[in-house]
């Protein structure tokens, strides 16, 4: 566990990674739980189209979160491997690039969010399209921004599998918080593959899984200032 004096401690990365994943938490259902399922109506397009004409703000503010929530991945991404290096620089850094190449995903997808927003409240696009067009686009922007997103979390799936073996190995964190995670990993990594191994079973794994995480959260928040450096 050395780290040089100009070089970021373990106990920085651990609050670090706690207070990004803490912000995920926060801001992510806002968009996931709440707005997403209030705009969007499975099945009926039209209505969609019409929710997230009449609440342009709440579409925006979605978006923004989904932003929040990508950007603050990187930077767990990071941390975690600042964190994890002294039990193994190779296996963290490519831990890190696995949560890092789900992430690129989720930003390529979220830019269909952003098609939608610029069909929805651009003068000439609403003139140029027919409302069938129109609906036709959203629909398919929203399609593509989901099936992104989530064929990316078969990606976060494998960094929380790395992530938990490397938490596993280390002294300086309990070890049934590696075995969490990679539970939570599992759980992921199934949800990833689903559509192209399991597209009947309409189960989100992840959802009786994802504790790992959050207690995970809260160790960093509350332990990762105790972490003893050591030379």
């Amino acid at each position: 566990m050395t780290n040089s004096a100009n070089k970021t401690s373990l106990r920085t990365a651990a609050l670090t990674a706690g207070l990004a994943i803490l912000i995920m938490a926060i801001v992510a259902p806002f968009s996931e739980l709440y707005v997403y399922p209030k705009l969007i109506i499975p099945g009926n397009i039209a209505d969609t189209v019409k929710n997230i004409l009449a609440n342009e703000a709440l579409f925006r503010a979605c978006i923004f979160c989904y932003l929040i929530t990508f950007i603050c991945d990187i930077l767990a991404a990071w941390a975690l491997y600042v964190l994890l290096k002294p039990v193994n620089e190779n296996l963290s850094l490519l831990t890190s690039w696995f949560r890092l190449v789900y992430t690129v995903m989720a930003l390529v997808a979220l830019f269909n969010l952003i098609t939608i927003l610029n069909l929805t409240n651009d003068a000439g696009y609403l003139k140029t399209f027919q409302t069938d067009q129109l609906n036709a686009y959203v629909n398919i922007s929203l399609h593509a921004f989901k099936n992104g997103w989530y064929f990316g979390i078969l990606f976060f799936g494998i960094h929380l599998g790395l992530l938990g073996y490397l938490v596993f190995r280390s002294e300086y964190i309990p070890k049934i918080l590696g075995i969490l995670l990679i539970i939570a990993g599992l759980g992921y990594f199934i949800n990833g593959v689903k559509p192209l191994l399991l597209p009947d079973i309409n189960l989100d794994f992840a959802k009786f899984t994802f504790f790992g995480e959050l207690i995970f959260m809260l160790w960093l928040l509350i332990k990762g200032s105790r972490i003893q450096e050591s030379n």
